[in-house]
């Protein structure tokens, strides 16, 4: 670890010359004339609202964006009929940025700060990935154009992600070899806070799994009935079983997607839907061996047929501290987000939803203090990407202060200029962090080599899907 402190080190002390101050504010203005146009893309796109790997218009947006401005973008990679790879510039570096755009089934609401869900809609961005996917192509396109009156050399690269919820479209790019040339690669996140950490995440893998009894009539000929949901709610008793026997830091849930349609009908189908973390991924496979035993058992024990399919598999984020301090730093010279009056009142209203201890909405334009953070919170595909490239990200405060993703609230401020705003400040921000390694050839070489620290040099990635294709029916319940 000695060769990374002092390359770290090294990448601290090096002044990032006058051009790239000049540079960073040329970006950032660039990002700021164009706040209408994008904040137009992203809430569009907020309402399409299109789930995992059926994000065809959302793609179509961004993709035509940067086409226009002047990326040579590929559609379809990796097996994804909506993921793509967008590309201006050559040589090197190489510096990726990831671009997000599905949202979450079930959570809907309109732009309006109660709880009020669309009924037009069965979707809604309660993550901010229409905003994730917009940021990333705005600093992407303002450092494209800096780039080429520069005439500053290297190349810039958006990946166009699809099914970050729960379908891994990124293991699926990494995996296809699409990271295997770049030297780093940046993302960013929704949130209720303007953060910028060296962070990790939980691995996590998940699977659906099938029942298969025999159907007969539920109260004149029981007997000749065998139950899938029985099979089901055996198995999800074992596994609750096997709760006490795990470690501390793991996390198991799961939620039954098929259990019949009539009371009077012994079902002959049945399905439950697993997630198993840990910020480990060797201690999740072992732990999702477990959930595999308890499904055998559960068939075994009710007379019935079981049948997996293994949805997606990824690792834990490799922090990167010569990274994320970077990009604090750019965070901290942007700033957070202000509110005008009718954003206040929008945030005052929500906030009466919120838990009482909620921070108080003023804390939307502060910036967070730096911090090294363990395995926090959810997983994200991003951790694939992570183990493969130097990696990092952002959060900004596109969310009312306490307010939690994956909530009706998160969707209700996404629709709003709360929600743009924040990601208006992303975009500045990593558009910066670009600027800085394409100007700092020490902070590339010090964060590969915090990297190949972290990873070690032998290490050779191994999805945890297999080998099994993109599953681009995984949100249609069978």
């Amino acid at each position: 670890m000695r060769k990374t402190l002092l390359l770290l080190l090294i990448a601290c002390l090096v002044p990032t010359p006058v051009a790239s101050q000049d540079a960073k504010a040329g970006v950032a203005a660039h990002v700021e004339q164009n706040t209408s146009k994008y904040a137009d893309i992203a809430l569009k796109i907020w309402d399409l609202a299109e789930v995992g790997y059926q994000e065809t218009e959302s793609s179509a947006l961004l993709q035509e964006e940067l086409r226009s401005a002047g990326f040579d973008v590929k559609s379809g990679v990796a097996g994804m009929p909506t993921a793509f790879v967008a590309e201006w510039g050559t040589g090197g570096p190489v510096i990726g940025i990831l671009a997000e755009f599905d949202a979450l089934p079930g959570i809907t609401n309109l732009a309006t700060p109660d709880r009020n869900p669309d009924p037009h809609k069965q979707a809604g961005h309660a993550c901010g990935h229409h905003l994730f996917g917009t940021g990333s192509a705005a600093a992407a396109i303002a450092v494209k154009d800096w780039l080429e009156t520069s005439g500053t050399p290297g190349t810039v690269r958006v990946f166009g992600t699809p099914a970050e919820e729960g379908g891994a479209g990124k293991v699926y790019m990494v995996r296809a070899g699409l990271f295997d040339d770049v030297d780093v690669a940046l993302d960013w996140h929704a949130d209720d806070a303007n953060t910028a950490n060296a962070e990790s995440s939980l691995a996590n893998k998940s699977a659906k799994f099938r029942f298969n009894g025999v159907s007969a009539h539920a109260a004149s000929a029981p007997w000749n009935g065998r139950s899938a949901l029985d099979g089901v709610e055996a198995m999800n008793d074992m596994v609750n079983m096997m709760r006490e026997h795990v470690p501390a830091e793991s996390r198991i849930h799961y939620v039954i997607t098929s259990g019949g349609s009539a009371p009077n009908v012994i079902p002959d189908f049945a399905e439950v839907y697993y997630y198993v973390r840990h910020p480990n991924h060797e201690v999740v496979a072992d732990l999702f061996d477990r959930v595999v035993r308890a499904a055998e058992g559960a068939a075994h024990g009710t007379e019935t047929e079981m049948a997996y399919e293994i949805i997606h598999g990824i690792y834990a984020l490799v922090p990167n501290e010569t990274l994320a301090r970077t990009m604090h730093a750019n965070l901290t010279r942007v700033g957070g987000v202000e509110y005008d009056a009718m954003e206040t009142a929008f945030a005052n209203e929500i906030r009466k939803s919120l838990p009482e201890d909620s921070p108080p909405i003023r804390e939307a334009a502060v910036i967070q203090p730096f911090r090294i953070v363990g395995a926090e919170g959810g997983s994200t595909d991003v951790g694939d990407v992570s183990v493969v490239v130097p990696n990092t990200g952002l959060n900004t405060a596109t969310w009312v202060p306490g307010t939690s993703s994956h909530s009706w609230q998160a969707t209700a401020a996404g629709g709003t200029s709360i929600g743009t705003k924040g990601m208006i400040v992303a975009a500045k921000t990593l558009a910066m962090t670009m600027v800085d390694l394409f100007t700092t050839p020490e902070l590339v070489a010090a964060a590969k080599a915090e990297h190949t620290e972290r990873v070690g040099e032998d290490f050779v990635y191994e999805a945890l899907v297999g080998d099994r294709d993109p599953p681009l029916d995984y949100r249609v319940n069978r």
